[in-house]
């Protein structure tokens, strides 16, 4: 792992943002009177989803993908100027916030600078002509990391952005080869020891795919020699089996204390319901009493939480990657916000960074028991997936609790918990009593 992470990065909220949709100007500019509402909610640091220019060689849609990079050392002129963009850093940062940007080293669009100047760098297909190694994905060519004078170039770009920027969001980062970014990570420390690194770590469907053609795959225990956080998606087809029914919430609950026991003691996850390769959260689960549940669990998990930018106002529609479609803000029907903001201070506990874990399912159930423990204080929450009311049996002592989030007291009596339906967070102290269930 990289052995110098800061395990405080699972106390921190991550926001994404996509400029092109966020705003109808589109721009960095139009970003700046959002700030405060963004600050509010509790967030650490706003993640931009790629800034550069985009090819217009083989584009998607009339817009292009963010990720068909034309320039690495460049801004979308859409979103306005290097000028704008410094702008943008020194306003989040003058709110107490980190700006974090997109690396997309696996690829470029075809008529990139790199791809211009410099077409030995790129893979080739068996003809000679520059292609990739995932069909779909036919607006961009690939970068071939055998070329140590890409590296050099790639790191020093970097670097340059590392002057700027106090982190790197890297994209399908499992692909390009471990070596270089351990050097990356060395190289940048000398601009900015502080640089958060987080990896877009991929599915293990996928993994297995690029290990079977003999390509570049990294596993998420690879990638910690690098970088301070990986994504969730080692687990992540689990959690649709669990929301599809086909396993047991029991049985999703064991594989997150599976994960939770295979990585380095200072593994840091990125924790998240919906990203903008995902379909929103609300497309798979309605009810806003259980999309609040879902939220408050996906806070308390071991991990850094992510936000993707109109999460919070519960939209149900993806905003399109390849062309101009806004974030619908108003006239939505449900408003996360205040329960954001509440969960925020709880993210925010120690115990949630150094506590000791667990996570189980009430029996015959779609409610979590989850709790923390350090240094005699314990943080419980129970999470009712269906939004609905149960009795079940909690590892309590019998007594009257105030949950955080309503406000309400509620009482466990002989290890019985009544529910509301309502996502709860109950604080005790003393060692946890064993589980019986």
């Amino acid at each position: 792992m990289a052995f110098d992470t800061d395990i405080h990065l699972r106390n921190k909220v991550i926001y994404s943002i996509y400029v092109r949709n966020h705003t109808e100007e589109g721009t960095f500019l139009s970003i700046l009177p959002d700030l405060p509402r963004i600050k509010g909610l509790g967030v650490d640091i706003i993640w931009l989803m790629p800034i550069h220019p985009i090819g217009k060689e083989m584009r998607k849609g009339v817009d292009g993908s963010p990720y068909a990079i034309q320039d690495y050392r460049g801004i979308n002129p859409e979103y306005g100027t290097m000028e704008d963009f410094e702008l943008l850093v020194e306003e989040v940062r003058a709110l107490g916030m980190k700006v974090m940007i997109d690396v997309v080293y696996n690829h470029t669009s075809p008529d990139s600078v790199l791809a211009k100047e410099h077409p030995e760098w790129f893979y080739k297909r068996p003809k000679g002509q520059m292609g990739n190694k995932v069909g779909e994905w036919y607006d961009i060519v690939d970068l071939e990391y055998s070329h140590k004078d890409l590296w050099t170039y790639q790191i020093e770009t970097l670097k340059m952005w590392a002057e700027k920027v106090d982190g790197f969001r890297c994209d399908v980062a499992s692909l390009i080869p471990l070596e270089f970014w351990k050097q990356a990570r060395l190289e940048v420390a000398k601009v900015n020891p502080e640089t958060i690194w987080l990896a877009e770590s991929v599915h293990t469907s996928f993994l297995r795919e690029h290990r079977d053609r003999q390509n570049t795959g990294l596993s998420d225990n690879e990638l910690y020699q690098a970088f301070d956080m990986t994504y969730d998606y080692d687990v992540y087809e689990f959690l649709e089996q669990y929301l599809w029914k086909e396993i047991s919430l029991g049985t999703y609950l064991n594989i997150l204390m599976f994960q939770d026991g295979i990585y380095p003691v200072n593994y840091v996850k990125l924790k998240f319901l919906e990203n903008h390769d995902h379909p929103r959260f609300r497309s798979y689960v309605e009810d806003p009493q259980a999309v609040r549940n879902w939220l408050c669990f996906l806070y308390f998990q071991k991990g850094a939480t992510l936000l993707f930018a109109g999460q919070e106002k519960g939209i149900r529609e993806l905003p399109d990657l390849f062309n101009k479609d806004t974030i619908p803000w108003e006239g939505q029907d449900l408003d996360l916000s205040p329960l954001i903001q509440q969960m925020n201070s709880v993210k925010k506990d120690e115990c949630l960074c150094e506590g000791r874990y667990s996570l189980e399912a009430a029996k015959e159930t779609d409610v979590v028991i989850g709790n923390y423990e350090w240094q005699g204080k314990n943080v419980t929450g129970i999470f009712n997936l269906d939004g609905k009311h149960h009795v079940i049996k909690v590892a309590m002592p019998d007594g009257t609790y105030r949950n955080l989030i309503d406000g309400e007291n509620y009482v466990v009596s002989e290890s019985i918990l009544l529910t509301s339906g309502e996502p709860m967070i109950l604080i005790h102290y003393g060692e946890p009593k064993l589980s019986e269930f």
